[in-house]
């Protein structure tokens, strides 16, 4: 049962009115999301977080507060998704940066553009860490005390 769990970490990273975002081919249809991935074995969830938006993006980030926690049961594949949702701020851009593989491209779109591709995102989720940040729903990184 354990490999039906994951533990994933995203970042809201705003900039200018509009957010980091990916597109993603996921189960043959392009989906939008925030850069997000697991967290490997062994790995700071921060770091985490900062080393899968750089992967996703090629952006340099640092994180700022914490979204929450958000669960989400993918009907394609029957796995649980614990998301922690992150702020970060955008440092720079590093052009020398290689993509995942399953990124189709890294974009900035406003909240407008995302809320008119609802059926694109790839959960929930997505918009619902975008709305809780414009809502000022930001914890302190202080509740994190396990930094490997």
């Amino acid at each position: 049962m354990p490999d039906r769990i994951h533990l994933t970490v995203a970042t809201v990273v705003e900039r200018d009115k509009r957010f980091l975002m990916v597109a993603e081919t996921k189960f043959g249809e392009q989906v939008i999301n925030q850069p997000a991935g697991h967290v490997e074995p062994g790995e700071d969830i921060l770091q985490a977080a900062v080393r899968e938006t750089l992967e996703e993006t090629g952006w340099d980030i640092c994180i700022t507060g914490f979204l929450g926690i958000s669960t989400h049961l993918a009907a394609q594949n029957g796995v649980t998704y614990y998301r922690m949702s992150f702020l970060g701020e955008a440092l720079k851009f590093n052009a020398t940066a290689e993509l995942d593989s399953d990124i189709d491209c890294a974009l900035w779109m406003t909240l407008e553009e995302i809320r008119s591709q609802k059926h694109r995102l790839r959960s929930n989720m997505v918009l619902v860490c975008i709305e809780d940040y414009l809502a000022n729903l930001i914890f302190p990184l202080e509740i994190f005390r396990n930094r490997l």
